[in-house]
């Protein structure tokens, strides 16, 4: 950008990871961010999060963010980081508590205006910039204005999720119990495989477990755009007995022991063939909603941020169509297969029918039936895209 010129500005919706990751990526592409998020304020005390796998190049872009580059080794485990933790110092101006309202796109698609009310006062307020960034998840009403027979595909499986909370026990029986049945506790992600399900145990920091367990069953009705399920006593004891007859002893026990388990349905879409329209663009979820099996949404969502940012300082303020063009061309193929084989795996794992082969069962199945679930079958899993080189 030249001397004296304005500074670009990119309004950037929910402050996801997807919208934190963006917000540092554009800061260093030399842009003004103004982040719209609905949550009164970030996030303090201990984290609570679920935790998240970052794959080698999202470590290695989230270093290249951190002023100091040895605190994330420092708070992770293997595999694993905590959630809240993606607090880059990303410095944008954040409109805390506000509601995402609408967008409109001027005469000339110049410029871009953005309403969002105030979630204390109902105050609505009007914010103009350049580039709107859409990182509102993966039931994105931006997306639903663009492409509006787009739906999100049920996947026919929920996924009962916890984290079992040691800290005031460490040498509890059951914690002795997890670690004796699961000796690598801490140094990676176990997954157990079942006759048409599976579950996946890990370690997080601050002496956590977080487990997940996949159930196949129709499609309830929710309420609302969350896909989280209120679930009830007997639904939680009901799920207390069928883990007692699939799972090892010490491992029905942890589930047994989680406070407040809770139930996500598994959702993901087909994937776009268009991220951006005039000077709008989808990232994260937004862009690409996938299943978790491949452990891909938090990455996917960062390398976006990455690609987004570095397109942009290439290209300049003046050419955004091209900026947001290499984006696009640089990010769909590698977003799109890894959906469509994460889509593969979970349908794979829960015994789900596919085309071109027989239901997996555990029991029989052979080291080469078992090698399209490896992390490292996933496309593109060691790819660098060039511009981040």
């Amino acid at each position: 950008m030249r001397e004296g010129m304005r500074k670009p500005k990119a309004i950037i919706v929910v402050g996801s990871i997807a919208g934190i990751s963006c917000t540092k990526a554009l800061i260093l592409a030399g842009w003004d961010v103004v982040v719209i998020e609905k949550i009164r304020g970030p996030p303090t005390g201990n984290p609570t999060g679920a935790g998240i796998a970052l794959h080698p190049l999202s470590q290695k872009i989230v270093k290249s963010w951190l002023h100091q580059p040895d605190l994330l080794h420092n708070i992770t485990l293997p595999l694993t980081i905590d959630q809240s933790y993606i607090q880059y110092s990303a410095s944008g101006n954040f409109f805390w508590g506000h509601l995402y309202l609408t967008f409109c796109i001027s005469h000339d698609k110049s410029t871009v205006n953005v309403k969002a009310k105030n979630l204390k006062t109902d105050e609505v307020i009007d914010i103009a910039g350049d580039l709107l960034v859409a990182a509102d998840g993966s039931r994105s009403s931006v997306r639903q204005t663009f492409l509006p027979d787009s739906k999100l595909r049920y996947t026919g499986y929920c996924a009962w999720m916890g984290v079992f909370d040691f800290s005031e026990n460490e040498n509890s029986e059951t914690i002795q119990g997890i670690r004796k049945a699961y000796p690598e506790l801490g140094n990676g992600v176990h997954v157990d495989l079942g006759p048409g399900t599976h579950t996946v145990l890990y370690e997080l920091m601050y002496k956590r477990l977080n487990w997940i367990w996949f159930i196949s069953q129709p499609e309830p009705q929710l309420k609302g755009d969350s896909a989280t399920m209120k679930v009830s006593s007997d639904m939680i004891k009901k799920m207390h007995q069928e883990a007692e007859k699939i799972w090892v002893p010490e491992f029905a026990r942890v589930i047994k022991e989680t406070k407040e388990p809770f139930l996500n349905l598994i959702y993901d879409c087909d994937p776009l063939t268009q991220i951006y329209w005039d000077n709008v663009v989808l990232i994260g979820d937004a862009a690409h909603p996938i299943t978790p099996h491949c452990a891909r949404s938090t990455n996917m969502a960062i390398a976006d941020a990455a690609v987004l940012g570095k397109c942009l300082e290439r290209w300049g303020p003046e050419n955004l169509h091209s900026a947001l063009e290499e984006h696009q061309s640089v990010r769909l193929p590698v977003t799109t297969k890894q959906v469509l084989h994460s889509r593969r795996v979970g349908q794979i794992k829960l015994g789900l029918p596919t085309p071109d082969r027989e239901p997996f069962d555990p029991n029989t199945a052979s080291p080469e039936d078992c090698e399209i679930l490896k992390q490292r079958r996933l496309p593109f899993f060691d790819d660098v895209p060039s511009i981040l080189e």
